[in-house]
């Protein structure tokens, strides 16, 4: 018997202790549905393709105009904004289904982790769409995501740095395979979100 309420202890200290140190009311509701979104977003890119005349399974290396470029940054803004806003509504939800605060100490260590490589990594991008180097963006947004989840790990559950690990490992291979942007984005936007996004729901949520 007392055996058994010192483990109940020790296992309440445990999760006390992960409580303050780590975010963990991260859901992963909210990476399937970020996963969803980056599909329907490379399914319309595709169709952008369709329209502007450019076979994108050709096997040629297809030459973006400026105009085109444009209008795929700013899809991938409007994807971007879609999966963050559906991020926090899930991880708020599941927040105040926990009795937890969802803005603390650890939520802004998180958001710092997270945002200096992906704001470096946003500029590195902006500065490939205009000195028009448009096949290393999709290569480059992988990389720098894969970093940010990297380097915010230490704040929030530990699965998150295998995604980024392999959100890196793409955007490396993609390096090679220019003019193949949207099928690596595809993969590491869409697919990988949703796989992880369910293995973390099966195990946290």
């Amino acid at each position: 018997m007392e055996s058994k309420n010192y483990q109940e202890e020790l296992a309440h200290i445990r999760q006390m202790m992960e409580r303050s140190s780590r975010f963990i009311s991260l859901s992963g509701l909210s990476g399937v549905i970020a996963g969803i979104v980056a599909l329907l977003g490379s399914v319309y890119v595709y169709f952008v393709f369709q329209r502007e005349g450019i076979d994108y399974f050709d096997g040629e290396r297809n030459i973006y105009t400026p105009s085109l470029a444009k209008e795929l940054f700013f899809v991938a803004l409007v994807i971007l904004v879609l999966a963050i806003s559906s991020g926090y509504i899930f991880t708020a939800r599941k927040s105040k289904k926990k009795n937890l605060k969802i803005w603390d100490s650890i939520t802004k260590k998180l958001l710092a982790n997270f945002a200096i490589p992906l704001i470096a990594g946003g500029f590195f991008c902006l500065a490939l769409w205009y000195h028009h180097f448009f096949p290393m963006i999709a290569p480059a947004m992988l990389i720098f995501y894969g970093l940010a989840l990297i380097n915010a790990e230490r704040y929030t559950l530990s699965d998150v740095k295998y995604l980024g690990i392999c959100e890196v490992v793409l955007g490396i291979i993609a390096l090679f395979w220019l003019g193949w942007g949207l099928v690596f984005w595809a993969i590491g936007f869409g697919f990988l979100h949703i796989f992880y996004g369910i293995l973390m729901y099966r195990k946290y949520d």
